[in-house]
């Protein structure tokens, strides 16, 4: 179903992720992923999405068909890709031509040689039958009742070698009836001056309506689409997260980001900028690719701060080291914890995990100190938020916060002539007065230990049981080398609606990972509202 968009057509975002995103290494879209993200990207307000060459390959057009079935498009309207007629041929006799209006898509996007080597060596044929390529392509489909785009390939490396043919190209597809001529820097070989120069000649000399591609391959896609832009450009062309075949394309949420806040253009539905956060890191996991924390505006760190002396001035006024405020894209100010913390960076960070340190300026230099004694010794605590609130809390309240206290633990490791191994954890604590021994096997001495503790802590606390350990990081740190080396463990628990970080540090793997395990449970219950034990 096409949608009716509440923006008017003075500009576009044209998102072509499906299409032009999945051809990044590593990325291997099934038909319902691609309906997933269809959703998503509808759902963020961008006005065109390009769902691949359909006739091409079955799974593309399987998408077109159920596309328009199973999604109420609210948004955004469904474009199909494709390439003009072959040469020598007529446009309505041509089979990829006529896939593309059996698709039921409302909008066709044709890709273009307007580099005249391309011309001669990859399509062999004339200069001049191209331009009828072009042309019969697009008069055909308009005359068919579509709206056509054509992406000019190869566009600026085409415009250095024969300037005049590049143009006569964007003439003929425009005076043929096409609603954008894209420019595309196929290469992403472009620097945003060369952008700005040659947008400003070609719409200057052609009169048309220009859009622009751009590929990251100089780490400029984003600048460069912005530099079109500058230079009259009305349509832009992006990937969500920047995926795309070698280093990727223009990313879509920066660029967006930039026209809303930055240039003040009205380019989403009211209220969707500030869903662009979470849309990134759902289309992520669709691609099942781990969301970049230090993507712009969307990244986990893109506002966070962790010396002091950024901390003292966010403290004073927020704006002295933010560009924007994060809840415009929805995201979140975050204050890391490190060596490098100041007083106004604990209290800060207090504040946002809800610990009121109030006034008390001898509690936070005590844990100002123990932040970077401990940090010294191989602690991190910008990792580790749960273990930092562990440590602020017992400072606060003058004691650790316990819910058990350990007698001992133990991990046997046995590795038999047959080839087999066992794996054997034995522990031995105290809740609520009554002293527990719990013993467990794993695949793994840590994950034996886990659920050792696990089958000795459910049965006091039985909140415990929704827990899940979902990540699990070693690190070997420098100083020591060799078996002698201190060993950090870092370990991510969810209990299903919320995800937390502990930290811990020792000389074997085995004894860190415990230190990670005991506060990994310990916030959990923290987090279950259970009262301490006595």
């Amino acid at each position: 179903m096409t949608a009716t968009s509440e923006l008017d057509d003075s500009f576009h975002v044209f998102d072509t992720t499906l299409r032009d995103g999945a051809q990044r290494e590593g990325i291997n879209l099934t038909v319902a992923d691609k309906l997933a993200i269809a959703r998503h990207l509808d759902d963020f307000g961008v006005g065109f999405i390009e769902g691949g060459w359909p006739g091409a390959n079955p799974r593309d057009t399987e998408f077109f068909a159920r596309a328009q079935e199973e999604i109420d498009f609210k948004h955004a309207r469904l474009v199909a890709f494709g390439a003009t007629r072959r040469a020598g041929a007529k446009a309505a006799e041509d089979p990829q031509v006529r896939a593309l209006l059996e698709s039921g898509a409302g909008v066709i996007t044709l890709v273009a040689k307007s580099h005249d080597r391309h011309v001669e060596l990859a399509l062999r044929t004339t200069l001049d039958e191209n331009l009828a390529m072009v042309s019969d392509t697009v008069s055909f489909l308009k005359d068919q009742g579509r709206r056509v785009f054509v992406d000019c390939e190869h566009f600026f490396d085409g415009y250095r070698a024969n300037p005049e043919y590049a143009k006569a190209v964007v003439r003929a597809a425009a005076e043929a009836g096409a609603d954008v001529v894209i420019l595309c820097d196929t290469n992403g070989g472009m620097l945003p001056a060369q952008i700005q120069a040659v947008v400003t000649t070609v719409l200057a000399d052609t009169g048309a309506r220009l859009g622009i591609h751009t590929q990251d391959d100089t780490g400029c896609a984003v600048a460069n689409t912005l530099a079109a832009v500058d230079a009259g450009a009305t349509h832009v062309q992006c990937t969500a997260n920047g995926y795309g075949e070698r280093v990727g394309n223009a990313n879509l949420f920066p660029v967006v980001a930039a026209l809303e806040l930055k240039y003040g253009k009205k380019v989403l539905p009211e209220g969707r900028l500030r869903e662009m956060t979470r849309i990134s890191h759902a289309i992520a996991e669709v691609v099942n690719l781990t969301p970049s924390t230090h993507q712009p505006y969307v990244g986990v760190s893109a506002f966070a701060h962790k010396a002091g002396l950024h901390a003292s001035a966010i403290k004073v006024d927020p704006d002295l080291y933010q560009h924007i405020d994060p809840e415009q894209v929805g995201n979140t100010m975050r204050m890391l914890v490190s060596d490098m913390a100041g007083r106004a960076s604990v209290e800060l960070k207090g504040k946002e995990l809800g610990v009121d340190l109030g006034s008390d300026r001898e509690v936070v230099g005590r844990v100002v100190e123990r932040v970077k004694e401990r940090e010294l010794k191989g602690y991190t605590y910008e990792a580790a938020d749960a273990s930092f609130e562990l440590l602020l809390r017992a400072e606060v309240e003058g004691r650790p916060l316990k819910y058990f206290e350990v007698e001992s633990w133990r991990a046997i490791v046995e590795d038999r002539p047959d080839g087999t191994h066992a794996n054997e954890a034995t522990v031995k604590l105290w809740a609520k007065g009554e002293r527990i021994v719990a013993t467990a096997e794993g695949n793994g001495p840590v994950n034996a230990l886990d659920r050792a503790l696990r089958v000795a802590l459910e049965k006091i606390y039985p909140q415990l049981a929704k827990l899940d350990l979902v990540d699990y990081k070693v690190r070997i740190l420098e100083g020591v080398h060799g078996t002698q080396s201190t060993t950090r463990v870092l370990i991510s628990t969810t209990d299903g609606t919320g995800e937390w970080s502990t930290v811990g540090v020792a000389e074997n793997v085995i004894a860190a990972s415990w230190q990670a395990l005991e506060d990994a449970y310990t916030y959990g219950l923290l987090r279950a509202k259970v009262e301490p034990a006595e």
